[in-house]
């Protein structure tokens, strides 16, 4: 027994030991790669001075390999670009430009603003576009003492004609219909006539009662000018039916519905609700500028009846408590006039709610919720006074988020999670409330959260805590990396 017990505690020593071992390794290897990074930004500076295109005849460049030399299209010309040299002490690494004339056995240093870093084993392929482009993919960096490796996974083009850089940020949009089938679990690819959405992300989708598919919203970007990019946040909608009832055939048709529509966003969620109609809830509207993106969060209601082509704001008519109680209310203030009509029109009009979130940097961020004064959901406001005069106070629901998901069971909506912004902080819900579409009184609470609790790790301060946890601990000394010595690798 004590041998076993010695060999099961060594066993799991080991198995403590190893994964000790891993947390190192990982940690290093993360630390490693922010320290390239680093490197790579400070290189990139350098390379920002440059502000005009200059042409240098030079000597043949110096020695490398893993470099990518292409040929001209229309040119009896060679272009080398990058490269990789090891002296036996430090590795150099390139983002120089060489052009090479055949017929004169001549080379020409080209300087460029703002290229790609600087690399290795990338991938480069010429094409005649526009006057003849080189495009460059991938590829590797290295510290000076080639024992880190950093690996891209970026696209750059060369305009040869215009000799400009340009960086490539992938991003594509698609607006064709797929259609799988239940039975023989096959996907068909549908053909509708008509001019349908353009292509575009986040849209929703929804089913009618005559078996048609409504399309709306959704997000695109667009290339504005060089590395700028614009945003669309799309608020039209399109039916998709089948033509004359055929399943085979499919045809668009662009919808202009009446009502109150929501209000342009992007990131709102949808569920089927009673009677046919489409809810949608919450969602956020990205201001976007060249360097920033900022945000304004939802958590109102809508609702698509698609048999009227309408939309209908979701009212909330307050719980029935209240609502006694505010008749009794009006009765005693008959005299001097009702304390809760604003402006002296008797009339109700959205109330605000305001919570405050701290973020991890000490900002405060203000969230404001909009409660919408009372009414029915998905229909016109009755015309009984009294339906009116029941409005009770609102009840909070769930904060402004987009991302949430919905479900519909027995005429209950329920909405859990989904995320918001405080400055730069991101945070992710885990609550879930109920509104019973029916009645349409107050939002309840079944699972509450708050969103101060939640864990948020700023990158630079977790290692920095983590690596004075690993010094209490004896971590290994040789983990100090030697900046000086990676600041000190030359840019050819």
């Amino acid at each position: 027994m004590g041998k076993k017990g010695k060999k099961e505690k060594k066993g799991r020593g080991a198995e403590k030991t190893a994964a000790k071992m891993e947390k190192k390794v990982s940690k290093r290897s993360r630390k490693e790669e922010e320290d390239l990074e680093a490197l790579i930004a400070h290189f990139q500076t350098l390379d920002a001075k440059r502000t005009q295109i200059v042409e240098t005849p030079c000597p043949p460049p110096s020695p490398r390999l893993n470099a990518s030399l292409s040929v001209h299209p229309e040119k009896d010309e060679l272009i080398l670009f990058g490269g990789e040299y090891f002296n036996g002490q430090k590795t150099f690494l390139y983002n120089e430009l060489y052009v090479y004339n055949i017929r004169k056995d001549a080379w020409t240093k080209v300087d460029i603003p703002s290229p790609p870093p600087r690399r290795c084993a990338h991938q480069a392929v010429v094409v005649p576009q526009g006057g003849g482009q080189l495009w460059v993919f991938g590829g590797e960096f290295a510290s000076p003492n080639g024992e880190q490796f950093y690996h891209y996974k970026d696209l750059w083009v060369l305009h040869l004609a215009t000799k400009t850089w340009e960086q490539v940020k992938d991003y594509i949009y698609y607006n064709d219909v797929y259609a799988f089938n239940l039975d023989t679990f096959t996907w068909s690819k549908l053909s509708p006539s008509g001019t349908g959405p353009t292509p575009r992300s986040g849209c929703q989708m929804s089913v009618t009662p005559q078996g048609g598919i409504i399309i709306y919203g959704g997000y695109s970007k667009q290339r504005v000018k060089k590395d700028v990019d614009k945003g669309t946040r799309h608020s039209d909608m399109f039916l998709l039916k089948p033509e004359d009832g055929r399943e085979d055939k499919w045809v668009w048709t662009r919808m202009n519905p009446s009502g109150v529509r929501p209000t342009p966003r992007s990131g709102f969620s949808v569920a089927m609700a009673p009677n046919h109609q489409t809810l949608f809830f919450g969602g956020v509207c990205d201001e976007e500028e060249e360097e920033s993106l900022a945000g304004e969060f939802f958590n109102d209601l809508y609702f698509y009846d698609a048999t009227r082509n309408r939309w209908f704001e979701g009212q909330l008519k307050g719980p029935k408590s209240e609502k006694k109680k505010r008749r009794r209310g009006r009765r005693e203030e008959s005299e001097g006039g009702s304390k809760l009509a604003c402006g002296g029109t008797g009339t109700q009009v959205p109330v605000e709610v305001v919570k405050e979130v701290v973020a991890e940097d000490g900002t405060v961020v203000t969230i404001k919720q909009v409660l919408a004064a009372p009414g029915s959901a998905g229909q016109p406001q009755s015309e009984d006074e009294d339906s009116l005069e029941e409005a009770g106070s609102p009840t909070p629901g769930p904060c402004p988020r987009s991302n949430a998901m919905l479900a519909v069971k027995h005429g209950v909506l329920y909405v859990y999670g989904g995320m918001f912004e405080a400055g730069d902080r991101q945070v992710t819900l885990s609550d879930l409330h109920c509104l019973d579409l029916h009645r349409m009184e107050a939002w309840k609470a079944l699972v509450e959260m708050d969103p101060e609790t939640q864990e948020w790790l700023e990158e630079t301060d977790s290692e920095e805590d983590s690596e004075e946890v690993e010094g209490a601990e004896g971590g290994d000394e040789d983990e100090d990396e030697d900046s000086g010595e990676e600041r000190g690798a030359e840019d050819g």
